[in-house]
């Protein structure tokens, strides 16, 4: 009688144990709200929407050898380069990998600086800009994202860095 008593205070011992340990561990698993996995866009800046965790780490390879830290704080947002990027979040346990990938936008745009035509590069990745006047190369720059240069140019062709 009192095996039969103590194998059903054990099952509930058990049973009790392990109800408490899936509930900790789905409360501290990471949650992670954005970006979705294998997100695309073009713009650089990629606001992160996680919680329940401490560290974001952001690498170009699937292997973490190089990873970039960033201490996960409200409103995280972070610029990157065009490329692909996968990604995970610490805390008490990991998140799974995921991807991200930064298409690049190839753009230029003349601008009126001081009486002269000048070129900005408006795109997302650095450019190497060959200026010509006429059918005649006069310079060549490389144009960081948003950089500017005033030039006496009449023909401006960029193309990436």
């Amino acid at each position: 009688m009192k095996d039969k008593h103590l194998l059903k205070i054990d099952l509930v011992l058990i049973i009790g144990s392990l109800a408490t340990l899936v509930f900790l561990v789905g409360y501290v698993n990471p949650l992670v709200i954005a970006p979705l996995n294998d997100f695309e866009t073009s713009e650089g800046d990629i606001l992160f929407v996680i919680d329940k965790a401490d560290v974001l780490l952001v690498d170009d390879n699937l292997d973490f050898t190089t990873p970039d830290e960033y201490k996960i704080q409200d409103g995280l947002k972070i610029n990157l380069e065009s490329g692909k990027y996968y990604w995970k979040v610490v805390g008490v346990l990991g998140s799974e990998i995921r991807t991200l990938t930064i298409n690049s936008v190839v753009s230029l745009k003349l601008k009126n600086i001081n009486g002269s035509y000048g070129v900005v590069n408006s795109g997302n990745t650095k450019l190497n800009v060959d200026i010509y006047n006429g059918t005649e190369l006069v310079d060549k720059v490389n144009l960081g994202v948003s950089e500017e240069i005033e030039s006496q140019g009449t023909k401006f062709v960029g193309g990436m860095k």
